[in-house]
Parts: C-alpha cells; sequence; structure tokens
C-alpha cells in the first residue's frame, strides 16, 4: 500500500468511528462508549494527518513536525488545563467558547487558503467567502453566547430598532460581498465579507433573550460543524468535510428538537429572535398574593409521609453543586421504600442534556431519570416534588398567561402534585427575568438558602 492509501483509509476509519460516537452518545448507557470511540477517531485523524503534512511536504520532515508539534502540544496543554479547572456548571460557556475556536480557525483557513492558491477557482473562491462568513459569524455568536451564559453579559436581549432589518442588511451585504470576491478576487472583499461576519454573529445571538440560550449554544454547534465542513473544502480534506457535516447536522436536529419543545419558532431563534423567539421581556406585571416558607425538617416530614416524590432539576443545583446530596437523598428515600423519580425539561440547564450528566456524575440510576413528556401525566398521583433550582421549566404562567415572555413554552406541570417544595435563594425571578406564580400557590412552599446545605439538612433530619 502507498502511504496515499494508508492515509485515505485512516480517514475512513476515523469517520466510521465519529459515526459510532454520535451513535453511542445518543443514550445514557452507551455514552461513555461514544466519547471512547470519538477519542480514537480523532486519535486516528491526527495521526493521519501528520503523516499526509509530512508525506506533502516541500520543508522537510524534521520542519513539518516541529511546526505541527508545537501547536499541538500548546492547544493540549490549555485543554487539560480547562479540563481540570472548569466545574460542570461551567461546561455550557466552556462549549460556547470552544465553538468560537473552531469559527476564528476557519476564518483563518479561508483567508490563508486564498492567500496561499494562486489560481483560485470559482468553486474554490466560493468555498473560501462562504466559509469565511460561516467562521466570522461563529466565532463572534459563540463569544456573546459564553458572555450571557457566564454572567459577564446580560440576559436580557439587545432590542435595536429595526434590528431584523439590520440583520438582513447585513446578510445581503456579506452575500453581495461574496459575489464580487467570486468575480474579482482581492483581499478588500474577503476582508469585508469577514468584518459583516464578525458584526453578523454578535447582533443576532446578543438580540437573543437568555431563556432561548440553550437554543443557541446547540445552533452554534451547528454552525461551528458547517464551518470545519467548508475548511474541509478549501483544504481538499475528505475526513473533515465528513466531520464538519456530522456535527452540523446533528446540531441542526437537535436544536430542532429543543425548539420544539421550547414552542420556539426554529427560523425565528436563528435568525436574532425574530417576533417571539427572544425571550427575557414584556408580559404585565401581577399580584399573585403571599408565599409560604418550610424549613429542612418540615420537609422531611413531608417526604416520609409521601409514598411518591419527584424531583426536578434546574441550573440551581448545579450552581450549588447539591447533586451528590440530591443522588444521597434519593438513594436513602428510595431505600425506605419511597417511589422516587427525577423529571428533567429539555433545557433544564444551559446547555441541551446538562442535568442529566449532572444526574449521572452522582450516580443517579439512569432508569428513574425521565423527560417532561414522560412525567407531566404521573404528576397529578405525585405526593411531593422538590423543585431544586429550577425556575422557568416549571413555570404555570407559560401555559396560563398569554402576554408572558415564555407563553407557550411546554413546562413540567409540577403544581398539579399535592404538595411542591422549591429550593431557591431568594424570590428573585429566574434566567429568563419572568415571575413565577408557582411560588404562590396554595400547594406550594419555599425552601430559601443554598440547595447543597438545604438538602443535607434534610437529610440529617431523616
Amino acid at each position: 500500500m502507498t502511504a496515499q492509501s494508508i492515509i485515505q483509509t485512516a480517514f475512513i476509519i476515523a469517520a466510521l468511528l465519529f459515526i459510532l460516537a454520535l451513535a453511542g452518545l445518543s443514550k445514557h448507557e452507551t455514552a461513555r462508549v461514544g466519547n471512547w470511540y470519538g477519542m480514537a477517531g480523532m486519535t486516528i485523524a491526527g495521526a493521519a494527518t501528520f503523516f499526509y503534512a509530512i508525506d506533502h511536504s516541500e520543508r522537510g520532515w524534521v520542519m513539518t513536525l516541529v511546526l505541527l508539534a508545537v501547536p499541538l502540544l500548546i492547544g493540549s496543554a490549555i485543554g487539560l488545563w480547562l479540563a481540570n479547572k472548569v466545574e460542570m456548571t461551567g461546561m455550557p460557556q466552556l462549549i460556547a467558547m470552544l465553538h468560537s475556536f473552531v469559527g476564528l480557525a476557519a476564518v483563518a483557513v479561508g483567508i490563508a487558503s486564498y492567500l496561499d492558491t494562486d489560481h483560485n477557482t470559482v468553486a474554490h473562491l466560493i468555498e473560501v467567502g462562504v466559509g469565511v462568513l460561516i467562521g466570522a459569524y461563529t466565532f463572534t455568536g459563540s463569544v456573546v453566547a459564553f458572555g450571557k451564559l457566564s454572567g459577564k453579559m446580560s440576559s436580557r436581549p439587545l432590542m435595536l430598532p429595526q434590528r431584523n432589518l439590520i440583520n438582513l442588511a447585513m446578510l445581503l451585504a456579506a452575500i453581495g460581498c461574496t459575489v464580487w470576491f467570486t468575480l474579482s478576487p482581492n483581499i478588500w472583499a474577503l476582508v469585508i465579507i469577514t468584518v459583516l461576519g464578525f458584526a453578523l454573529g454578535w447582533h443576532m445571538v446578543a438580540s437573543i433573550g437568555g431563556g432561548d440560550m440553550p437554543v443557541v449554544v446547540s445552533m452554534l454547534n451547528s454552525y461551528s460543524g458547517w464551518a470545519a465542513a467548508a475548511a474541509g473544502f478549501m483544504l481538499g480534506n475528505n475526513l473533515l468535510i465528513v466531520t464538519g457535516a456530522l456535527v452540523g447536522s446533528s446540531g441542526a436536529i437537535l436544536s430542532y428538537i429543543m425548539c420544539k419543545a421550547m414552542n420556539r419558532s426554529f427560523i425565528s431563534v436563528i435568525l436574532g429572535g425574530f417576533g417571539e423567539g427572544a425571550s427575557g421581556g414584556g408580559g404585565e406585571a401581577r399580584d399573585y398574593g403571599d408565599h409560604r416558607e418550610v424549613k429542612a425538617d418540615e420537609v422531611a416530614r413531608m417526604l416520609m409521609d409521601a409514598s411518591s416524590i419527584v424531583i426536578t432539576p434546574g441550573y440551581g443545583m448545579a450552581v450549588a453543586q447539591a447533586q451528590y446530596p440530591v443522588a444521597d437523598l434519593t438513594r436513602r428515600l428510595r431505600d425506605a421504600g419511597k417511589d422516587v423519580r427525577f423529571g428533567i425539561h429539555p433545557v433544564a440547564g444551559r446547555l441541551p442534556g446538562h442535568m442529566n450528566v449532572l444526574l449521572a456524575e452522582a450516580k443517579v440510576p439512569y432508569d428513574i431519570v425521565l423527560e417532561m413528556d414522560e412525567i407531566n401525566d404521573d404528576l397529578e398521583q405525585t405526593d411531593v416534588v422538590l423543585v431544586i433550582g429550577a425556575n422557568d421549566t416549571v413555570n404555570p404562567a407559560a401555559l396560563d398567561e398569554p402576554d408572558s415572555p415564555i407563553a407557550g413554552m411546554p413546562v413540567i406541570e409540577v403544581w398539579k402534585s399535592r404538595q411542591v417544595i422549591v429550593f431557591k435563594r431568594s424570590m428573585n425571578p429566574g434566567y429568563a427575568g419572568v415571575q413565577n406564580p408557582l411560588f404562590f400557590k396554595e400547594n406550594s412552599a419555599m425552601l430559601f438558602g443554598d440547595a447543597k446545605a438545604q438538602v443535607q439538612e434534610i437529610i440529617a433530619a431523616l
């Protein structure tokens, strides 16, 4: 076999491993194996790329190896540092930042590909223009998503006058510049495409409210895939094209599923919160009455008197690092003969599957972790629901108040149970900035304080 055939065979094997990785990640039970498939595929792809570069190098294999190894070692060191430093609660913003790196890489590859080629064909110029535009959009959009998820930017949508016309004008200008670049190749047209992509990504994502950020992160994941595929076309790398297409299509499908789960228009969200897609404001202020407070020992007595219990976690549980005591509480209640299950909303965290990963990390059995559609029908027969750090995902205003910013969003209907205990630090509204009438219902009570500490007190009382 020639070196070229070995490299192409390695690329095919890596592509198959990436497909197996996605298949494995579709289920809790096979997710770990799916990750191993992905890592094995990336290792093979990296090794094949090294051999490909050395085989085609005009600088000599030593210099080529150095040019490849140095950035690889730098990137690996940064990756290991982040992996050890970032908590699971910071995973959404970390992934948003990783998406931005992919976008920036696509921009760099596009510009370098144009400058390095003496005879650019029309097809190649289109690939460069589109790849740079998608990459630039992904970069700044991901940076804004990082800022909103990490609290460095307001979660409220940026509501500039005529924002949709601004987006449309920038998009049309970018398309026009791509045509200009294709017909008359020059670096200035490419620079303008890049700047317009940066501006479009920043403005579109800034115009989307915090309540829709999980969908945005998923959508940016898709864009990063298409940016990688575009880079593959520019470099003539079939594996990069296949990998980018896998990431792009799976991210788009996940975004569509999440939009359906949130009653959001898929087109509205990706176009910068057009129409009802952006949350974070609006709705008439209402007086829901007074709330009732309880203490941890009272909650412990309720749990001992209950036979069926549902726990509904949210991002607040992740922030408090309460998943481990929650898992301990679950084990103790199940040992006492209680029927304990979890109800997970599709956007319970700030990233798809975030809550599922946290619970799996704490060794909560997979078979008692149910999705919203699976748990909602059983809530009327549930004795106690513990809402731990969730807010917007259990807000009845989504169903009862047509003028609410989250109107129409499917929620976990915890108020249908006999008793609801809401774990919260205060009465402040949730991430979408919307008051929750659940807190004031007759069968609801508030347990204030740090979720981890309160769960530990309940365990002590038990």
